[in-house]
């Protein structure tokens, strides 16, 4: 039979995301082999880990809630590697997956101001490591030191920023050719005059787009994100790309443009308007046969370069010719007789 994560963390399998982070932090504390000696502490510790790796994990837990421990390794239900699911093993460290949970810090640090010998009296005391709640149990100790008998405030670890949040700027071809100011508004948890709880807030951040930016241009807004205790708020940064533009493509600078034009046209010459990004259109004469393959540059007609946006690149013409679906014979015998 397999094992049952659920027991090893000491939940029922309704347990919500928070009663197995809470669950996992208490145990991972308690069984630490840097602060318990005694013997299994160490093998404890590293099934707790394993059982929080896969019931922390929405997609690990679905499949260890149908098939058990065997399902999740591969030894049954799906087959390893079907669907979306492959077959999973524990990577069997479990001071990894504790210094995950804990952000890289020490939690073990936020105790060294307490003094006493220990003592009598039952009591649940509450810190914060990293933002989280962390819950130490009146049956919980570390040697050299009581929980009871406090004489200053726990030292907290350093703090850790959240990661950066991210979203697109869509912005259009004529924004890139002008410039422009976006305005982009945001909802973020901001921290109460407590210091710990916590209120939704909206917030309108300006992003002043210049002229020439390049898809792919960052912009970001520093501490910006959520507000929690004992964290670093979250940079939001922002990545520029182009709206799809109804005649243009850009490369850089420089803009490509297909123009369609018939098979007369394109043996026997024309003279197209092409649009332009600066508004209205450019008269573009075409003298020589056209091509499928043939590309005209007309200079200075792109976009302006980013740091020199008093030059800009050019506009790459192709040309889409149009064949025609049917030819009668006596046209046949004309372009027969006149073409090379």
């Amino acid at each position: 039979m397999g094992k049952d994560y659920y027991k090893t963390l000491g939940i029922d399998r309704n347990a919500t995301e928070d009663q197995i982070k809470k669950a996992y932090r208490k145990m991972a504390l308690k069984y630490h082999p840097d602060k318990n000696k005694s013997k299994g502490a160490e093998d404890k510790f590293k099934e707790i880990s394993e059982a929080y790796e896969v019931l922390s994990d929405k997609e690990k837990r679905s499949i260890f809630d149908k098939y058990g421990e065997e399902g999740l390794k591969g030894g049954g239900g799906p087959a390893p590697g079907s669907g979306s699911f492959k077959s999973w093993t524990y990577h069997g460290d479990p001071n990894a997956t504790f210094q995950s949970f804990f952000g890289g810090q020490d939690p073990f640090k936020i105790f060294m101001n307490f003094g006493g010998q220990g003592g009598s009296g039952h009591h649940r005391t509450v810190f914060s490591t990293g933002g989280d709640p962390m819950e130490i149990d009146d049956d919980f100790g570390f040697p050299g030191f009581g929980m009871s008998g406090m004489t200053g405030m726990p030292q907290r670890g350093a703090k850790r920023q959240d990661p950066s949040v991210h979203h697109d700027l869509r912005v259009s071809l004529e924004d890139i050719n002008t410039g422009c100011v976006k305005k982009m508004k945001i909802s973020r948890q901001v921290l109460n005059p407590d210091g710990r709880s916590t209120k939704l807030e909206e917030k309108v951040l300006e992003i002043n787009v210049k002229p020439g930016w390049k898809a792919g241009t960052k912009i970001t807004f520093p501490k910006e994100g959520d507000q929690y205790p004992d964290r670093i708020p979250a940079d939001i940064v922002f990545t520029l790309k182009d709206k799809p533009h109804q005649y243009f493509k850009r490369d850089g600078s420089n803009l490509h443009y297909k123009a369609k034009i018939s098979l007369k046209e394109a043996l026997t010459g024309t003279t197209l308007r092409v649009p332009s990004i600066k508004g209205g259109t450019i008269s573009l004469p075409c003298r020589e046969i056209i091509k499928p393959s043939s590309v005209k540059r007309v200079s200075g007609e792109g976009l302006p370069y980013p740091k020199q946006p008093s030059k800009r690149g050019d506009m790459h013409v192709s040309f889409d010719v149009a064949f025609p679906e049917y030819l009668n014979s006596s046209t046949k015998e004309v372009l027969a007789d006149c073409l090379p």
